[in-house]
Parts: structure tokens; sequence; C-alpha cells
């Protein structure tokens, strides 16, 4: 079910084995990132939830969802870059279909997230699936 954009990151794990070279690189994702116009920061977008600030601002076009997001804190901006990986360019329906935890579980995150970050996590995937429900 993963989009090719998230098998890539998939395969780069894969040649990171140790923790902090994969955390460094989600890092790195996360400032890859286009930065999300400060008109878009607002409580609409806000994901309550999250131990940081993250805004994520998604759109559905001919069936198709896409969605930009930013956080104040560097990690969960990976994270919001490696969700984009994941639901960018699927359809509403296939959104539906992902299973995120088992997906965050092939890149090995879900044992290096601090209770927080996963909580933040967690509402950020069920913001997006409830945009597309």
């Amino acid at each position: 079910m993963a989009t090719e954009a998230f098998e890539e990151i998939a395969e780069t794990f894969e040649f990171l084995d140790d923790w902090e070279d994969r955390y460094a690189h989600v890092i790195d994702m996360g400032r890859e990132m286009d930065p999300l116009d400060d008109a878009f920061k607002v409580p609409a977008t806000k994901v309550d939830g999250c131990a940081s600030q993250v805004w994520l601002v998604p759109q559905v076009e001919g069936g198709v969802f896409t969605f930009k997001g930013a956080s104040d804190a560097m990690i969960v901006s990976g994270l919001i870059a490696i969700l984009r990986a994941l639901y960018n360019g699927l359809s509403v329906e296939d959104v539906q279909r992902v299973d995120a935890r088992a997906e965050f579980e092939r890149l090995g995150l879900n044992d290096h997230l601090s209770a927080q970050r996963s909580n933040g996590l967690r509402a950020m995937i069920e913001r997006i699936r409830s945009v597309t429900a």
C-alpha cells in the first residue's frame, strides 16, 4: 500500500543501521520540506495532542489527497515529511487503507519515539484519516 516515495525512505532506512543515523535522516527530511506559510499556522490547522506545535493543511482534489505541514520541532518536521511520503498522492479511499503504524514499524521508528512523540504521531494520523473519511 505504501507509495513509491515511502518505499524509497524504507530502502534508505535499511542501509542506516544505527538509530542515531536514522534520527539524523528524519531531521534532514524535515529540513528539506518547503516551509509552511504563516497564514496556514492557525487554530483550524493545528493538531491537538502533540507536545510540539504542529499544523497540517490537507487538500483533496479530484479524489486525490495531499497535505502540507510544519512543526516547531525538528524531529516532528521529519515525521511530517515521512507522513507526506506515505499519504500524498493517494486516493481518499487508499488513505483509509494505509496502516501507518505498520509502515512506521518497517522504519523501526515506533521503538525509538518518546511516548509524547508517539501520541503526536497518532494525532497527526488521526487528523489525516478524518479529512478523508
